[in-house]
C-alpha cells in the first residue's frame, strides 16, 4: 500500500510584534514604526518593524541608533509581550480547529499537518487560503503560508512572499522553486555556515542538493548530511501534536545587564544569577549536563563561544559557575574591551536518574557536592513558595543593579529590558521560547481564561 503524501503548512504572522501594535493602534500603520527596547537602558535593538520602516531599510535586530540614522522620525514602541502571547495563541487556536498537529516555532510561526484532515475542508490550497483569510478577518493580521510535503520546504515557502503570500511546493516543482534560492535561506543554515558553504562553491540550495555528500560530511559532520537531505526534500520530521513538548537538548540563559561588565569580578556576579537559573531549570527537567558553554559579547557586539566537557554531568549551580568562570578567565581580556552581555548553557543532557557515579577516593568532595545540591534545592523551594526575594546569595548584594535580577523567571532579561539575541551563533537557543517557563505559561493561561490535490 502506497504511503499517503503528507500535506504540511507553515504559517508565519508577518512582522508579528509590529503588526499587533498596528492592530491595537491603527494610526501606527501610517508612520515608520518599530518595536524595540530603550536605547538609554541598553536594550536598544529593533525587535520588529512595520512596512513603512522597512522602506527606510530598517532591519530586525539592528540597533536603534542605526535605525534612527536611516529614519530620524522613526517611532519606537515598547514591547508588550503579554499582548503578543495572547494574540499569537488565539491565531494558533484557529489552526487547531482543523487538526491536532500544530507545532509552534516561536510565538509567530507554526507548522500544521493537515494530511489526515484537509479532505474535510476541500483541497489543501483551499484550506490554506481559508486559514489565511480567517486570521485576517478575525484578528486583522496578515500571514504568509508555505505548503509542502515536509517541514523544511513549508518553512521556506512561507518566507518567500511577504506579506500575505502563499507558496505551494510539490515534488514536481520544488527544483524550480527551491533550488534557485540562496543557500542561507534553507532552515538551519546559519550565518556562520553560509561562508563555509560559499568557500566550497555552494551558493544556492540547488548547489547544496547536487554537491558531494561525502565532502559535506567531511567538512560539517552529521550537519553536512542533514543539510544535503534538507536541500533535496528528504525531511521526514513529524509535526508535533498539540501539547507535546520536546525534551530540551540544552538549557541556558543570557542577559544584557544595565551597564558594561568591566572585570572578571563583575562578570561573576552576573554569572552567579545565570548559573542558578540554569541549574534550577535542569532540576525542573530532572536533567544533568556534561558540557558547560559560555557566550560572551563585547561592546562592539562581537561574540564568541567556549565550552568544556565535564567528567561527570551536573545540575549544581556552583559547579556550573566554576567552569563558566574558568572559561571566561582563560579566554577573555577585560583590559581590551568590556562585555555588553553574557550567557551560559549546559548541554549533552542526561536524565537525573540512575546515573552511574565514578567512586571518589576523597569523601569530602562528595560531601561538598551533596551540601551544594542541598543548598540549591532549598533555595528553589523557598523561592517557589515565597518568591525570588526571600533568599539571596551574599554575592548578589555587591551590585545593586543586579541584586533583584530573577534570571529564571524573567525570560532572560533584566526587569523592563529585552535581551539582545545572538543571531550569529548557530548553537545558542532563544531562551524567551523556553517551553517550560512557568511565568510565560501563567500569562498564557490568564489571557486565555479572560479574554488530494493541489
Amino acid at each position: 500500500m502506497m504511503e499517503k503524501e503528507r500535506i504540511i503548512f507553515h504559517i508565519d504572522i508577518n512582522h508579528c510584534f509590529a503588526q499587533i501594535e498596528e492592530m491595537l493602534d491603527p494610526s501606527l500603520k501610517d508612520i515608520p514604526m518599530c518595536v524595540g527596547g530603550d536605547e538609554e537602558k541598553r536594550s536598544g535593538i529593533v525587535l520588529a518593524r512595520n512596512l513603512k520602516a522597512k522602506e527606510y531599510g530598517i532591519t530586525t535586530a539592528e540597533t536603534l541608533r542605526d535605525a534612527y540614522r536611516k529614519c530620524p522620525h522613526l517611532r519606537v514602541v515598547p514591547a508588550k509581550y503579554s499582548e503578543y502571547i495572547y494574540y499569537t495563541s488565539r491565531v494558533k487556536d484557529i489552526y487547531r480547529e482543523y487538526t491536532n498537529q500544530v507545532e509552534s516555532y516561536g510565538l509567530d510561526e507554526a507548522w500544521i499537518d493537515v494530511t489526515d484532515s484537509y479532505h474535510l475542508f476541500g483541497k489543501p490550497y483551499d484550506l490554506a487560503y481559508e486559514m489565511q483569510k480567517r486570521v485576517l478577518e478575525e484578528y486583522g493580521l496578515t500571514v504568509s503560508v508555505g505548503v509542502a510535503w515536509n517541514k523544511v520546504f513549508a518553512k521556506l515557502g512561507s518566507d518567500m512572499i511577504k506579506p500575505s503570500g502563499m507558496v505551494i511546493i510539490t515534488k514536481y516543482n520544488y527544483q524550480d522553486i527551491v533550488w534557485n534560492q540562496p543557500v542561507e535561506d534553507l532552515l538551519f543554515v546559519g550565518g556562520k555556515t553560509k561562508p563555509k558553504l560559499n568557500d566550497m562553491g555552494i551558493f544556492t540550495i540547488g548547489d547544496l542538493a547536487q554537491s558531494n555528500k561525502s565532502k559535506l560530511q567531511k567538512r560539517f559532520g552529521v550537519k553536512g548530511i542533514e543539510m544535503w537531505n534538507f536541500a533535496n526534500g528528504y525531511d521526514n520530521a513529524a509535526v508535533d501534536a498539540n501539547g507535546y513538548v520536546a525534551p530540551p537538548k540544552s538549557i541556558g540563559n543570557s542577559t544584557t545587564p544595565p551597564s558594561d561588565i568591566n572585570s572578571l569580578r563583575e562578570a561573576e556576579v552576573i554569572l552567579q544569577h545565570l548559573c542558578e537559573s540554569v541549574a534550577s531549570r535542569l532540576r525542573d527537567e530532572q536533567k544533568k549536563g556534561h558540557v558547560v558553554s559560555i557566550y560572551p559579547r563585547d561592546t562592539n557586539l562581537k561574540s564568541f563561544s567556549r565550552q568544556r566537557k565535564l567528567q561527570e554531568p551536573t545540575n549544581i549551580s556552583t559547579e556550573i559557575l566554576k567552569v563558566a568562570m574558568e572559561l571566561l578567565e582563560d579566554n577573555y581580556d577585560f583590559s581590551i574591551l568590556p562585555l555588553r552581555s553574557i550567557g551560559v548553557h549546559v548541554s549533552k543532557l542526561v536524565d537525573d536518574v540512575n546515573i552511574p557515579k565514578q567512586i571518589n577516593l576523597f569523601d569530602s568532595i562528595e560531601q561538598e557536592k551533596t551540601r551544594e545540591l542541598t543548598i540549591d534545592k532549598t533555595i528553589d523551594e523557598l523561592r517557589e513558595r515565597f518568591g525570588f526575594h526571600v533568599v539571596k546569595r551574599a554575592s548578589a548584594l555587591l551590585d545593586k543593579e543586579t541584586e533583584n535580577f530573577d534570571a529564571k523567571n524573567s525570560n532572560s532579561v533584566f526587569p523592563g529590558r529585552k535581551k539582545d539575541y545572538d543571531l550569529d551563533n548557530d548553537n545558542i537557543e532563544n531562551d524567551i521560547l523556553y517551553k517550560k517557563d512557568k511565568r510565560s505559561q501563567k500569562i498564557m493561561e490568564e489571557y486565555l481564561k479572560n479574554k488530494g490535490e493541489y
